[in-house]
């Protein structure tokens, strides 16, 4: 099954949107940790 560079163009927008969501979600946890941290301290 061959592929056409179009759907390889969007798998590939897809996986880099999909990995700036991942790191975005990543740091709003964090950042809601260390707040969380600092009002209990």
């Amino acid at each position: 099954m061959t592929e056409t560079p179009d759907r390889k163009t969007i798998d590939q927008i897809r996986r880099s949107r999909n990995r700036v969501l991942a790191l975005s979600l990543a740091a709003f946890v964090i950042l809601i940790f260390f707040v969380s941290i600092a009002k209990m301290s």
